[in-house]
């Protein structure tokens, strides 16, 4: 069975728009960090930013890189940052994560949009 990662970029998407605290100005920051200088990077500012919106955030991106893809997760358990060097020691897994996050942070813009403007979710 092929593994929808569109789909799941859009649920993880809907899930960061549903967290307390985040707005579209934090996930247009986090957003611009990512493309900007990378998955380590974004990790960072999520917690140098910290608060009851970017700790939400971080935790719910790096839980959705140790899930997928199913039986070969991009992310390993325990220290988000070991396992992200540990990632950046393959290229291609590294700008895969961050076509995912990418991804999965426009839904999110999307998901939060339509909330303010009271149109609920999709």
């Amino acid at each position: 069975m092929v593994e929808n990662l569109d789909l799941e970029c859009a649920k993880l998407g809907q899930q960061l728009a549903e967290e307390d605290g985040v707005d579209e100005k934090l996930l247009n920051d986090a957003l611009a960090v990512l493309e900007e200088q990378g998955v380590y990077a974004f990790f960072l500012y999520l917690k140098a930013r910290g608060g009851q919106g970017a700790d939400p955030v971080s935790a719910t991106c790096a839980e959705f890189l140790r899930g997928v893809p199913q039986g070969s997760p991009l992310l390993d358990g325990g220290d988000v940052f070991a396992s992200l060097q540990r990632l950046s020691q393959n290229l291609d897994h590294l700008l895969f994560a961050r076509d995912l996050l990418r991804q999965a942070l426009v839904y999110g813009r999307y998901h939060v949009k339509a909330r303010e403007r009271g149109g609920g979710h999709p």
